[in-house]
This record gives structure tokens, C-alpha cells and sequence, in this order.
């Protein structure tokens, strides 16, 4: 019987509490995640009141459809997503993708349309030499069984090397990207909904563009999941 019971013994990957059996959080640790909470129903900005539309996308529509994000970009969330990306932490990111698919399970449940495809946000070749993994393929590849959705790691290309979006402004962000992916086969999105996966939002330059090369290929609907999202300068 102890070793019945030690062997089903789970713990919380923040505090190492012990946690319930399948759950990679304690209830304490999950509650106090960033969550969301009031955000543009379109691309998600952190906004003071639930379903309401930023004045961006009201003055300029973006490509996408919608983004879904669990949480803000704000400790600890942040920490373990620097981690994940820089730091080849992959528990943390398994971690989050988990909680994503949770997120977005319910999100299904409540009347979001469900994507038939799920594609990763490519990384181009040098930049993938040298980190050694895309974490946004490794996101979609945990998500894709999760939710029972397909995945398509080889269908979106970057085809230019731009500099670091990190360092950019907005503006500047938008003309890094210009002409910066590419479809290796567009048939496969003629008509169809795709959720593009990355690990945050931020200018939304990146989704954009994206979403703009999906847009005219074809693709009916474009929406973007993601692990957090950012909120505006100073907020």
C-alpha cells in the first residue's frame, strides 16, 4: 500500500507541495497565476473590463481572427517561459503547454471555434542552430495530442533572418517581418481554420504578418493561441 501510495504521489512544479493526482500545479500555485482576466476580445490586450475591443482594432482590424491567452506576461509566468525559451528548461514549458490546453479546452467548451490545424511560428534556420530547438513547434506538438488537434510544423517557413523582434519598436517590428515567411504548400490551408502557436504576444507584428500570409492563401480563419500576452508600456 506505501508503495501504491508513493508511486501516485504528485507534487507542484512551483512550490513542490503535493498536488492532486494528474495536476502538475497545487490549487494555491494555479489560483495565483496572472491570469488574464479583462482583455480586447480580439487580440487579447489586458483592458479593465471583460469584452470589450482595444482602440487599435477598432482603428485598424487586424489580420487574425482572435487570440487566446491564459495569462498576462507577469511573474511567474514570465519566469518560467524565460526559462523554457533561453534557459532549455523543457519541464517548465511542458508545464505551461498543459495549462494552455486546460485553457483551451474550456475556452471549446464555452463557444470558441476549434482550428482543424495547428501551426507553430517558424524560427528561421541560424536562429534554430543556435537556440537548438523552436519552442513554439514544441508547444504545438504538446498541445496537438492534448486537444486532439493536428499539427503542421513544416508548413510555415521564415525565409529571411531578421534581427531579434525583442529589440524592435513597434513600428519597427512590423518592417522587420515584411516578407519574412513563407507557405511551403497553400492548399493545405485553402478554406480552413488554423490557430498559429507561440509562447507570447506583444506588438503582435509577428501574428500579424502571419495571419496576413494566411489570410491571402486562402485560410477562412486564422486565430492565435499563445502562453501569455503582454500588456501596453507603463500598465
Amino acid at each position: 500500500m506505501v508503495y501504491k501510495w508513493l508511486k501516485y504521489e504528485h507534487f507542484c512544479q512551483l512550490c513542490d507541495e503535493r498536488c492532486e493526482v494528474g495536476q502538475s500545479l497545487c490549487g494555491p500555485c494555479e489560483a495565483e497565476l496572472p491570469w488574464l482576466g479583462g482583455h480586447c476580445a480580439i487580440c487579447a490586450l489586458p483592458l479593465p473590463a471583460i469584452g470589450t475591443i482595444c482602440g487599435q482594432c477598432l482603428k485598424r482590424p487586424p489580420a487574425f481572427d482572435q487570440v487566446a491567452a491564459p495569462w498576462r506576461f507577469a511573474f511567474p509566468v514570465d519566469s518560467l517561459i524565460t526559462r523554457f525559451k533561453h534557459q532549455a528548461r523543457w519541464p517548465f514549458g511542458r508545464l505551461l503547454a498543459e495549462q494552455l490546453a486546460r485553457y483551451l479546452q474550456h475556452r471549446f467548451d464555452e463557444g470558441l471555434p476549434r482550428p482543424t490545424l495547428l501551426l507553430p511560428v517558424p524560427l528561421a534556420r541560424k536562429r534554430l542552430r543556435q537556440r537548438g530547438f523552436n519552442q513554439a513547434q514544441m508547444l504545438a506538438d504538446w498541445l496537438s495530442p492534448a486537444l486532439n488537434i493536428p499539427v503542421q510544423c513544416e508548413l510555415l517557413q521564415r525565409i529571411q533572418d531578421t534581427p531579434s523582434q525583442q529589440e524592435l519598436d513597434a513600428a519597427s517590428r512590423r518592417r522587420n517581418l515584411r516578407q519574412a515567411f513563407a507557405l511551403t504548400d497553400e492548399t493545405q490551408i485553402v478554406g480552413r481554420h488554423v490557430a498559429v502557436i507561440d509562447d507570447v504576444l506583444t506588438t503582435g507584428a509577428t501574428a500579424q504578418a502571419l495571419a496576413r500570409l494566411l489570410k491571402q492563401s486562402g485560410a477562412e480563419r486564422v486565430d492565435i493561441y499563445c502562453l501569455a500576452r503582454t500588456p501596453k508600456p507603463g500598465d
